[in-house]
């Protein structure tokens, strides 16, 4: 079972889109994940103009890769490398800590990951 950034099961991020390394709405990761997809990051504006900078084009849907394109508010397993990235440049995506895989501590202090909570919706 996979856990969490807080030692618990690790939580869906998103079914729609459905989003993840293996496209099961989980922020999981094996080897052959090189970007480590682990992050279940909440899309803003400024984090999807920032990565599409990068060279990551977040928001143009992809068809052929069932990829609907991103918009802010969506929930996305982002690469621990760019959220980091975007943590450095001020636009980092609050996330999901229950969703986030406990991989992510081996990048980032937890500490570091609680400033960023997206708190729970009333």
């Amino acid at each position: 079972m996979d856990k969490n950034v807080l030692g618990t099961e690790l939580q869906p991020c998103c079914m729609d889109p459905l989003t993840g390394y293996f496209r099961d709405g989980l922020c999981r990761t094996m080897a052959q994940d090189t970007g480590t997809h682990v992050v279940c990051a909440i899309m803003t504006s400024s984090f999807l103009s920032f990565t599409k900078l990068q060279g990551n084009d977040l928001v143009t849907p992809r068809p052929e890769w069932q990829f609907p394109g991103l918009k802010p508010g969506d929930k996305w397993c982002l690469c621990i490398s760019r959220w980091l990235e975007a943590e450095a440049n001020n636009c980092a995506p609050k996330i999901v800590l229950e969703a986030t895989h406990e991989k992510a501590l081996e990048f980032t202090s937890l500490e570091s990951l609680r400033h960023y909570e997206a708190q729970a919706k009333q």
